[in-house]
């Protein structure tokens, strides 16, 4: 008799976990859409939990707070992705090719394209959020980290400086697309851009770039 009831409790539990699971997605999927389509500021939480059909309470079940939903979407999709790409820019930097650095201007540019309408929402939070500064400072510090032979060519007492490097070109490159592709304010081809952004990160990300006692 106990068995069968454990039985029954074990599928009830397994039910329960997977309708957990499911909610969870659905919330995350439906902030996203209303955090493109509005900004982060204009969206509520009240907003999130009626797109689902659920109530604010079950909201909190999920999550702690607006600002966690944000985390939980860029960690499963912009975060890690990033990361992905400056570990490509590792192995690209090792070739020493400027066409392939040219290359992987490109596939940063489909990256962008693919995450420009949640960018906005990302800034909004950065600004208006001290919790989500910091998880977008962490971020950004963490990207060097992914790039082993990039830090390794740069002597042991320029490596700050190299660190600063990729933070700057991340920055650089963030900006430049919101303006040119999200606001455009920017007028310019996607050849154009790659080839001059390659003119100035390519040799800047070399050891052995002018240095401010050379100038």
């Amino acid at each position: 008799m106990s068995t069968a009831t454990d039985g029954r409790k074990g599928k009830r539990g397994t039910l329960r976990d997977e309708q957990k699971r499911a909610t969870r997605a659905k919330l995350v999927d439906a902030a996203r859409i209303l955090f493109e389509e509005r900004g982060y500021a204009a969206v509520t939480v009240d907003d999130i939990a009626s797109a689902v059909g659920c109530s604010r309470a079950t909201f909190y079940v999920h999550f702690p707070s607006k600002v966690a939903m944000l985390k939980t979407i860029g960690e499963a999709g912009m975060a890690a992705s990033a990361f992905t790409f400056y570990i490509d820019l590792d192995r690209v930097l090792d070739t020493h090719s400027r066409a392939e650095f040219t290359a992987w201007l490109e596939r940063a540019f489909d990256w962008f394209d693919e995450n420009k309408r949640l960018l906005p929402a990302w800034d909004e939070a950065v600004a208006l959020e001290p919790e989500f500064r910091i998880t977008a400072r962490d971020g950004m510090t963490q990207l060097p980290n992914v790039m082993p032979k990039y830090l390794e060519r740069w002597p042991s007492d320029q490596r700050d400086e190299a660190r600063l490097r990729v933070e700057l070109l991340v920055s650089q490159l963030e900006r430049f697309f919101t303006r040119w592709a999200v606001q455009g304010t920017i007028d310019v081809t996607r050849v154009q851009a790659a080839e001059v952004l390659t003119d100035i990160w390519f040799p800047a990300l070399l050891p052995g770039s002018k240095s401010r006692d050379e100038q």
